[in-house]
Formats: structure tokens, C-alpha cells, sequence
């Protein structure tokens, strides 16, 4: 039988921060950004494991409890990621060398 008195249980998160301050599952190249996305829209966690098929089961759902225990932190940190998603998806649009580019590549789409 488990006697949890007897024990210190611990685990660790599987997070980690990439040198661009990306916070990354496990060892994987997987962003907690995607995984919370695809579970805010309602996907499982055996679903986001099978989407991302580098991540164990166990791993996701640590994380995903680690989110739920510590959402606010969470929610800011990945309302600043959109923020500066957003930022740089204008700095792209706007830069003329890539419009012409997008340009290209929406009249090869009509084609």
C-alpha cells in the first residue's frame, strides 16, 4: 500500500525556457503556446499528445495541471506571445520585399 506520509512526492514540470525565453515542453521543440491553444479549444490531452507525437502523455497532462494551478501567470504569458506575434506579423506585412512575395504567392494560389 502507498503511504504518502512516507513519502515526499515530487515531480518536476516539464518546462523548460529556450534561449529566445520560449517556454518549451520537455525536452521537445513543442511550445506551451500551441498545447494551451489546442486545449482551450477543447482538445484532450491523449489528443494533443497524438498531435504532437514527440510528447508523452504524462508530460502534457503535468502541464496542463501546472497551467490550470497557475493560470493567471499562464494567461499573461501568453497574451504577451500574441502580443508580439501580432507585432511582427505587421513588421513582416509591411516590409515592401515581403509584400511583393505574398503577392506572388496568392496569384500562384488563384492559378
Amino acid at each position: 500500500m502507498l503511504d504518502l506520509d512516507a513519502h515526499k512526492i515530487t515531480d518536476q514540470i516539464p518546462l523548460r525556457v529556450d534561449e529566445q525565453g520560449t517556454v518549451r515542453i520537455g525536452t521537445t521543440e513543442v511550445t506551451l503556446d500551441v498545447v494551451m491553444d489546442a486545449y482551450d479549444r477543447g482538445a484532450t490531452a491523449e489528443q494533443i499528445a497524438q498531435k504532437f507525437g514527440e510528447l508523452a502523455l504524462a508530460d502534457v497532462y503535468a502541464v496542463i495541471g501546472y497551467c490550470l494551478r497557475h493560470e493567471t501567470e499562464i494567461r499573461e504569458y501568453l497574451a504577451k506571445r500574441e502580443q508580439e506575434a501580432s507585432r511582427h506579423r505587421v513588421e513582416i506585412e509591411e516590409n515592401p520585399a515581403n509584400q511583393k512575395f505574398r503577392e506572388r504567392l496568392i496569384n500562384l494560389k488563384r492559378k
